[in-house]
């Protein structure tokens, strides 16, 4: 074990000496490994942090929830032609479900719209993402209230003047003022606001704190369905110890009935899955890692080239010391483990630089983007030290042996 600690101690001193006397070929051979590790792990913890980032916006939403509409949420076999001609999504459909089909905990009716100019008195924002939505949307994304309520089912089904604004939007509105009974404008109508949603930050299509929500039913007074209308859906949230594909088998047989679809005829509607979507953002996140591998992979392979440039040239200026050395009885590992050290040593330097530069801009990143949150796990730095370990050793193995064989007369006259 005292060897072995004697030996790293001097393959440090050779590193050490290496970096002083030779600056700028050092630098160059360093610089490769330092922009590989920065840019594996900048790319590792960014994917990382966004990856946590829709997980925390998503957590509120159970995966097994449906959408069923008259269009997909992703890629279909479906001509375009035949999908215009589904019929709209009506809040009847919605009332059918919720009575006819079984294992639902929680169901409600969604138009969607267009972003929405809201006022009060002097002050206007615009792009707001107004939801037109009935009430059981509360319990299925878990709303959560800071002042105020909720609006109730009898709102809900009379399609009440209310809405719930979220945070940023009654910030800007009212400032310090008591937001809770106040009239403000939009869709071009009065309505009061009977509750603001607590701060949530930046989230999956824009900032939760950027929304209101209103009752379907009071915006169906002035906007109707039908082909050229605004589109809807029916939310289904099934209980959670059903079997969602024979729940799924269920709902389609129901509505088809209800629907008047004969055996054979395709569906007009589609059953949209949240566990689709989040496959499909899993998949996405693990195609931004594999790039991030593949681009940062060509830096690693220089700066791997660097150091074993840098180590055969060691082995050359020592060839000298080599043959004292095995002249003096030092044995083949010895020497091997010498330059072996030193490689991994040179590396983990420029590892380290790299991480360092990683937790820099880190710093920096989270300073500037609001709401999310740039996170350098320890995984991830752990994996920055193996890999520059890795490089190392893969480096120095070549000339590490080509030094240890070396015939000790021969390296004394080499090196003379």
């Amino acid at each position: 074990m005292l060897l072995y600690l004697r030996l790293f101690k001097e393959s440090f001193s050779f590193a050490l000496n290496a970096l002083t006397n030779n600056k700028l070929r050092t630098f160059l051979s360093l610089l490769g490994v330092t922009i590989g590790i920065f840019s594996i792990i900048a790319v590792l913890a960014a994917v990382d942090s966004l990856d946590r980032n829709i997980q925390d916006q998503l957590s509120g939403l159970d995966k097994n929830t449906m959408y069923l509409t008259k269009f997909s949420f992703g890629p279909t076999d479906v001509p375009r032609w035949q999908r215009d001609n589904f019929p709209q999504t009506e809040y009847d459909d919605f009332d059918f479900i919720r009575r006819n089909v079984p294992d639902i905990e929680a169901s409600a009716y969604v138009i969607f719209g267009s972003p929405q100019t809201v006022k009060y008195e002097s002050e206007t924002i615009s792009g707001v993402d107004i939801n037109p939505v009935s009430n059981e949307i509360y319990d299925i994304e878990s709303i959560k209230i800071e002042e105020g309520r909720f609006y109730s089912e009898s709102e809900s089904i009379n399609g009440s003047p209310v809405i719930v604004l979220g945070h940023a939007v009654a910030e800007n509105l009212f400032g310090n003022m008591n937001p809770i009974g106040k009239q403000i404008r939009v869709y071009g109508r009065k309505l009061t606001v009977i509750g603001v949603m607590k701060k949530m930050g930046a989230g999956l299509g824009g900032s939760p704190d950027n929304k209101g929500y209103v009752p379907a039913n009071f915006v169906r007074r002035f906007q109707t369905g039908g082909v050229n209308g605004i589109p809807g859906a029916v939310i289904i949230k099934p209980e959670s110890n059903v079997d969602i594909g024979a729940f799924e088998e269920v709902l389609k047989q129901k509505f088809r009935a209800y629907r008047g679809l004969k055996a054979g005829e395709p569906d007009n509607f589609f059953v949209n899955k949240m566990s689709g979507f989040t496959d499909a953002i899993d998949g996405i996140i693990g195609t931004m890692n594999l790039m991030g591998w593949i681009i940062s992979g060509f830096s690693l392979l220089v700066g791997g080239f660097g150091i074993a440039n840098i180590m055969f040239v060691s082995v050359k200026e020592r060839t000298n010391l080599i043959g004292i050395q095995k002249s003096l009885g030092a044995k083949n590992r010895f020497i091997l483990f010498q330059f072996l050290f030193e490689a991994v040593i040179l590396a983990v330097i420029g590892g380290l630089v790299g991480l360092f530069f990683v937790w820099i801009v880190s710093l920096i990143a989270s300073q500037f983007t609001g709401d999310f949150e740039f996170v350098l796990s320890a995984g991830n730095m752990f994996l920055g030290f193996v890999l520059s370990t890795i490089i190392g050793l893969v480096s120095g193995v070549i000339p590490a042996i080509s030094a240890s064989k070396l015939d000790p007369v021969e390296a004394i006259r080499t090196g003379m």
